[in-house]
């Protein structure tokens, strides 16, 4: 797995097709270990089936993003919740 991790900031595309703001400058806190930090912090482990941003601290996959079809798949269990400022 180790050759797909990427840092935070890769979820940026994934997630920018979804969102219509920057989200890697979103807060999580993440629903294992509490921990909060920007999803431009995480770890992202990106393929072709998808992309799962998991939390820097412990690891706990925070979100689980996929793409088929012209549908999406987005999968937020691992965030406590998710903190977006405005700009």
């Amino acid at each position: 797995m180790d050759e797909h991790r990427l840092d935070g900031n890769a979820a940026g595309g994934a997630l920018g097709e979804i969102f219509p703001f920057e989200m890697t400058t979103a807060k999580t806190a993440c629903a294992n270990c509490a921990s909060v930090a920007q999803v431009g912090a995480a770890m992202v482990y990106a393929s072709a089936i998808g992309t799962v941003v998991r939390c820097a601290t412990c690891d706990n996959a925070l979100i689980r993003v996929v793409s088929a079809r012209g549908r999406y798949w987005l999968d937020l269990r691992g965030v406590r919740y998710l903190q977006i400022d405005e700009t």
